[in-house]
Formats: C-alpha cells, structure tokens, sequence
C-alpha cells in the first residue's frame, strides 16, 4: 500500500516496506507553430474534445522511442498531411491539464515548402493566414507560444 511523504521537497507515494517511490511524470507533447514560404501561420480547428471547435496550432503527444522533432512533424503531417522542417525551438512549457494532467509541451517553429492541405478526422478546418487575419485562438499555451514565436526572427 502507498504512503504518503515528502521526498525532495515534494509530497509523493511511496511504499513503505520496500523504498519505492511513485513519481507522477509529465507527458511529453510537441505543438508546431508552421509557416509557410510567405511567413503565414498555420492555424487549424478542433474536431474533437479537448477543445472541440476551437483554433489551435498542429500538435500531440510524442510517442515512445521517437524524438520530439520527430513527434512534431509526425503529428503535423497526420492532422495536415504537410512535411515540414524544423526551424527552432521555441520554448518548452510545463502545463497541468484535463483530462490527462501534466504535459511537457515543446514548440517547435517549423517551415513548410508545399502548403497544400489534406485534414484528417482530427480537424474540421485548417488554412495558412497572415498575421492581421488569423482566426481567434483562445487555448492560453497556444497564446503563449505563438507570443514567444513572435520575438523570433527567421534567418536570411
């Protein structure tokens, strides 16, 4: 049976007959802020819960054995069918979340050649805008990046 107790300066279970210590690990997710050749953003909405209906950037949870670079472009090419290349990594953010708790979100900005849209069940729209034409996205982490994103600036 798991007790409760202070280990490293936080409150975890343990087992007390034989030292094991459950730590409560984030899930790792990867988000892609994408442009395309004109510095569009891509922006997509939610088919389904969490956020159904709501603008959003590409992205999901990274998958045993594989990279986060490579848990991005995976998911922005299942969601968009588009390839892209990894321009930078814009920041890594620590959230707590329904329904699956704590996430360890890496955003990358990714660049696209070919922009040609193909959406999968995941979405129910998707599309490349300029900056003053972006749909409202109200997802706070999704705020947030696309503000980090905005102090990037591209290599000539």
């Amino acid at each position: 049976m798991l007790e409760r107790g202070m280990i490293d300066g936080r409150e975890r279970q343990l087992c007390l007959s034989c030292s094991w210590v459950h730590y409560i690990n984030p899930l790792p997710a990867a988000i892609a802020y994408t442009v395309n050749r004109n510095e569009e953003l891509l922006v997509v909405r939610r088919a389904h819960e969490p956020a159904c209906n709501e603008w959003s950037l590409p992205g999901g949870f990274i998958e045993a054995g594989e990279k986060a670079e490579e848990g991005c472009l995976r998911e922005l090419m299942e969601e968009t069918s588009l390839e892209g290349k990894i321009d930078a990594l814009i920041g890594i953010y620590p959230r707590q979340v329904e329904p699956y708790g704590s996430l360890l979100v890496l955003a990358y900005r990714v660049v696209v050649d070919d922009d040609a849209i193909t959406i999968n069940h995941e979405l129910s729209d998707a599309g490349f805008y300029q900056e003053h034409l972006i749909p409202e996205v109200r997802i706070p982490l999704h705020q947030e990046i696309m503000r980090d994103a905005a102090l990037y600036e591209p290599v000539q």
